[in-house]
């Protein structure tokens, strides 16, 4: 019995990952390299805890990979529409970075697809 539920497991991760993929490929959404894509998520899971990021919260979220290549990923997800940064109200030199309509879209999109991976 664990053996047919864990390959109903399986094949349902194999069936988002395609669903993902082909959301992905669309040109509804910017093309993001493996690291843009990670950074994304991570801040996805932030903003669901309810937290703000900081720009210099997020330069240390990934510890195996440089503060400068994280900061040059949160600049290359602003300019493709996904992050917006906004600046404290009481600290100018403190900038949050927020998702845009698009990032939301796309979580939303991917949402769908793990919904949809999952039916039978």
């Amino acid at each position: 019995m664990d053996y047919i539920k864990s390959m109903d497991r399986k094949q349902s991760y194999l069936k988002f990952l395609h669903l993902a993929q082909a959301v992905k490929d669309t040109q509804d959404f910017p093309v993001l390299d493996a690291v843009e894509e990670r950074v994304l998520n991570i801040f996805a899971v932030a903003w669901h805890k309810g937290r703000e990021i900081t720009v210099l919260e997020a330069m240390k979220m990934l510890p195996d990979v440089s503060e400068s290549t994280v900061f040059r990923r949160i600049k290359s997800l602003r300019q493709k529409g996904m992050v917006a940064l906004s600046m404290d109200t009481k600290d100018r030199r403190t900038r949050y970075i927020r998702p845009t309509e698009l990032a939301n879209d796309y979580f939303g999109k991917l949402g769908n697809c793990m919904k949809k991976a999952q039916q039978v």
